[in-house]
């Protein structure tokens, strides 16, 4: 898209101070004058942000207030009676550790990359472009036993979209610990023709850190038997060498935050002790410059491995991929109470 281009689309955008989205449909308030600008989400209430036809486009969210694993963003697509987007507002802003605002450096932890970025004081942002043909749905659900607050925006556009457009998908997973031996499961029973776009990954680590990050990434397509993307290690994975510098020179792990890709928060432990235990580390990549295509089937692992073998570290992610129809998620969400992450 040209930023000069005059297109045939009338803007939309939904927040506290406008529920419908409506034209003309903000605020009744006068200048400096502050009505609704925010929400309020019981126990057990699921609250409807959008709700809108269409053909149009989702092309920014922003949160902030209450960002914790107990709200649950679901998005659905054209009249589906199943979301397609499932996950923790934290988890899929790629922050997933959400009882952790300070990092090892005394630091917010800061994402800034292309398609997420996560502000100082967590304003979550997404930049993903979420098409849809005849109708969208975005919820939130407060999973958790009290009143939370959230302020929001979520704009878009109604207009013609482009005939090969993908629906977007994201999904929520977690194993706590990975079961030893035995390969992570990032995506599988995705089925259609498609675009996987990208990954975040939160990994905690348990016992000793023997160099968690040997693990290989492995991208199976259209129902092979040996993948046909094999990355060689996990920080490999992710862009980064080297155990994102703790193997070599200064010996420490370096967080960075790139357009693309990144390893941007670590918690816990002092980030100058070579393979310390008990670190947390939050990381993305997003596959906008190397999409990977499938026609039929999608698969994707990571092996949790260390120098001395495998591991049993926490692993929790977020995948996001466009379909060509609304589908059905392949993982079930956890209960809240086994969602916290410290």
């Amino acid at each position: 898209m040209s930023l000069f281009a005059i297109e045939k689309r009338e803007s939309f955008a939904f927040s506290a101070e406008n529920p419908t989205g409506t034209r003309n449909g903000g605020t009744r308030g006068g200048d400096c004058e502050k009505l609704n600008p925010c929400v309020g989400i019981r126990p057990g209430e699921t609250r409807t942000l959008v709700d809108t036809d269409g053909p149009g486009m989702i092309t920014h969210i922003w949160f902030t207030g209450y960002v914790g694993h107990s709200f649950i963003l679901r998005i659905y697509w054209d009249g589906a009676d199943f979301p397609s987007v499932e996950a923790p507002i934290s988890a899929f802003f790629g922050s997933a550790y959400d009882e952790n605002f300070e990092t090892t450096e005394g630091h917010y932890s800061i994402l800034n990359s292309a398609l997420v970025l996560v502000a100082p004081g967590r304003g979550l942002n997404s930049y993903f472009e979420m098409p849809f043909r005849s109708h969208c749905r975005i919820t939130l659900e407060n999973r958790g036993g009290r009143d939370e607050t959230l302020f929001y925006m979520i704009s878009g556009w109604r207009g013609e979209i482009p005939e090969n457009a993908g629906y977007f998908h994201a999904v929520y997973r977690q194993e706590r610990p990975v079961a030893r031996g035995r390969s992570y499961v990032v995506l599988d029973g995705v089925e259609g023709r498609g675009t996987f776009v990208g990954m975040t990954l939160a990994a905690g680590m348990n016992g000793n850190n023997t160099c968690w990050v040997e693990g290989e990434a492995k991208i199976y397509l259209d129902g092979e038997s040996r993948p046909s993307l094999n990355y060689t290690g996990t920080e490999d994975y992710f862009c980064g060498s080297y155990a994102f510098g703790n193997d070599i020179i200064l010996n420490r792990y370096e967080p960075f935050s790139g357009l693309y890709a990144g390893m941007y928060a670590i918690y816990g432990n002092d980030r100058t002790a070579q393979y310390n235990g008990q670190q947390r580390f939050l990381l993305y990549r997003w596959h906008v410059k190397d999409p990977v295509y499938f026609t039929e089937s999608f698969r994707m692992v990571i092996d949790n491995l260390g120098w001395t073998g495998p591991r049993y570290d926490d692993y929790t992610t977020v995948a996001y991929w466009y379909l060509d129809r609304p589908a059905r998620l392949p993982f079930a969400l956890p209960e809240d109470r086994e969602m916290v992450m410290k």
